[in-house]
């Protein structure tokens, strides 16, 4: 089964974001779902050769989790932005769980962007583990290292330069303000449950 890129085009006009910068990072998104659609075939056709062993097989097999996660974390980035700002509401179960795991949603937020603002690139992913019930803010390097085995992403940041270069220069703080004011609270306490 091939994966097909999903569309985001109702973001399109988000404060803070310019369509350009948008319409190109759509592009990118684009690009990791035709690259795992390509990297899942040649799998596929290697396993059916029985090229288990073969050095080209085991390349492909580390470049899988890169291409399927660029894919899905830009879906969930994407899937978290939008246009109207939405602040979280504080009768949810989400901003509860923030307060109880920060002491406050401000102290939340601050670590958030900060993670955000660190140097480097990857992604800052607000994760919930099921298993001890804790909420966890997580820098991500690339897209296949830090995960949190077994938790949740609910809220996703991108913090490489495509995110934010063509609108804001090297100011990514001034990017992190509009990501905060653009999120989609209703689809990050959805993904809680």
């Amino acid at each position: 089964m091939k994966y097909e890129a999903k569309k985001f085009d109702h973001i399109l006009g988000t404060d803070g974001f310019s369509d350009n910068l948008l319409k190109n990072h759509f592009t990118l998104y684009e690009g990791y779902v035709t690259n795992f659609n390509k990297l899942n075939d040649l799998l596929s056709a290697m396993e059916k050769e029985d090229k288990f062993g073969a050095p080209e097989f085991a390349e492909l097999n580390r470049r899988f989790g890169w291409e399927f996660n660029g894919m899905r974390l830009h879906e969930l980035y994407f899937g978290n932005i939008s246009k109207g700002e939405k602040e979280v509401s504080k009768d949810s179960e989400l901003y509860k769980r923030i307060e109880e795991e920060w002491g406050s949603y401000d102290m939340w937020e601050k670590d958030f962007r900060s993670i955000g603002a660190m140097r480097g690139i990857g992604w800052v992913v607000l994760y919930s583990d099921k298993e001890s019930e804790r909420l966890f803010n997580v820098w991500i390097n690339e897209h296949d290292t830090g995960h949190l085995s077994g938790a949740v992403p609910l809220l996703v940041m991108d913090v490489f330069e495509h995110a934010f270069l063509t609108d804001y220069g090297l100011k990514r703080a001034d990017y992190i303000v509009s990501f905060m004011k653009a999120i989609d609270w209703s689809v990050v306490e959805e993904r809680l449950k």
